[in-house]
This record gives C-alpha cells, structure tokens and sequence, in this order.
C-alpha cells in the first residue's frame, strides 16, 4: 500500500500524517507514506485545497484532518 500526504508541509499536513500512521499502527498495516509538497504534483491528482491523502493512487480527504479513527475506514 502506497499512501501520499499532499500538502506544504503545513502543520495541517503534518497532523494528518501523524494520525495516518497512528491508524496504520492500530491497524498492523505496512505501508509506505511519501509527502508530496510539488504544486504540480498536488494538482495532478485534483487536489486544489491540502491536506490531502491519496491511498493507492486514490484521493481519499482533502481540505482536512481527519482522525486516525475516521482514517482507518480508508486504509
């Protein structure tokens, strides 16, 4: 499993990768996480407003931080 944080590196961006790798712990997932800060890479994928994650090539949030709870249901 691929999963991409899109984002600035805002403190938005870097709570919704804490609480992602807290729900891959709870959940005995491997996966990879990369950051994707690129404008032109964020926009490929039709994010216009970060954060925003995208598991497997698929854009599951965005515009907000949801909880490791709410993120297990997409993981």
């Amino acid at each position: 499993m691929i999963i991409r944080v899109l984002g600035s590196g805002c403190t938005n961006c870097k709570k919704l990768e804490e609480n992602t790798k807290k729900a891959l712990e709870e959940l005995g997932i491997d996966a990879t996480i990369e950051k994707v800060t690129d404008f032109k890479d964020i926009m490929s994928y039709g994010v216009m407003k970060t954060p925003a994650l995208v598991v497997d090539g698929k854009v599951k949030v965005k515009g907000r931080v949801p909880s490791s709870d709410e993120l297990k249901k997409y993981l």
